[in-house]
């Protein structure tokens, strides 16, 4: 997982390690959740939000996820459960669901659900994900802990209202409800449980957050370091983006001694950490040839 503040150059850098596991012979798979995704244009290849290959002759494959596809799937795999859920209760149109599946959370945790499906599947060697903006990241790695502790909020609603109609089980149970209510909410439960695991397995997931030398870049990174350690998440490599190496003039000299406090303060306040610094690049990163420039700096002590 790739993450970090907009505008750090976080595409920049989950393209160049996805690039490296591909050109090492794993099969990999770059994801971005971001929702103005740009792995079409920084790859200059159509991507879309269906897995393709991005350059034939090399195992790398792309995708960008859009809030249409996490709705249709989800749909597609919890539409009717949901159905069969609320016609236990009530005579309502299918279409019902449609008007669920806009509710506040559910598009980001089925997002975290197709991402630890395409892990799990094992269609994959590597799956790299290009996450959106630290804020939105952070929401989204909170949500199967609500998700949790809602699941088990209705359970006890649900079991309360049992006890309150006699006919409650023997309505569940019509031809309406092949299952149990509480059979369906426990695989809600172990859905929200997987994701919990395989974000929290540090053997399988590995987070990588990208910064720059400046204030706000800093002051952020300590933000989001600091709540991803509060999730159980530890970040083991930190990329500081766009920085200076030569001072050709004054400006470049005051601005390199500027990077050059943060650099240092980034590196005391997480000594655990592999820093790596990624120099400011004249031209714009698009295209194989840029990011394999990219990869090979990121990776020039591996």
């Amino acid at each position: 997982m790739v993450g970090g503040k907009g505008g750090v150059g976080k595409t920049t850098c989950a393209s160049a390690i996805a690039l490296e596991c591909a050109l090492r012979g794993k099969k990999t798979l770059i994801v971005s959740s971001d929702p103005t995704p740009s792995l079409s244009d920084i790859f200059e290849t159509e991507i879309g939000e269906e897995e393709r290959r991005v350059r034939e002759g090399l195992e790398l494959f792309g995708m960008e996820i859009s809030s249409d596809l996490i709705l249709r799937r989800w749909k597609e795999r919890f539409g009717p459960e949901i159905y069969e859920v609320i016609s236990s209760f009530a005579d309502l149109e299918y279409d019902f669901v449609d008007y669920i599946g806009t509710a506040p959370g559910i598009e980001e945790e089925y997002m975290l659900n197709l991402i630890v499906e395409l892990t799990d599947s094992g269609a994959y060697d590597v799956v790299v994900w290009d996450t959106a903006p630290a804020g939105h990241t952070l929401r989204l790695l909170e949500l199967p802990h609500l998700f949790l502790r809602h699941l088990e909020a209705a359970t006890k609603f649900y079991m309360s209202l049992y006890g309150y109609f006699e006919k409650m089980k023997e309505m569940v149970r019509s031809r309406r409800s092949k299952r149990t209510l509480l059979e369906i909410i426990g695989g809600w439960e172990r859905m929200a449980q997987r994701i919990i695991e395989s974000i929290k397995d540090g053997e399988r997931t590995k987070y990588v957050v990208v910064t720059i030398p400046e204030a706000l870049g800093v002051r952020l990174t300590e933000r989001f370091v600091r709540e991803l350690q509060g999730h159980g998440l530890y970040v083991e490599n930190l990329i500081v983006n766009q920085v200076i190496e030569e001072e050709d003039c004054e400006f470049h000299r005051q601005r390199k001694a500027m990077q050059q406090r943060y650099i240092d303060l980034l590196r005391e306040t997480y000594p655990h950490m592999n820093v790596i610094l990624l120099p400011l690049s004249p031209q714009e990163v698009k295209g194989f040839e840029a990011i394999g420039r990219v990869s090979r700096l990121l990776f020039s002590d591996a």
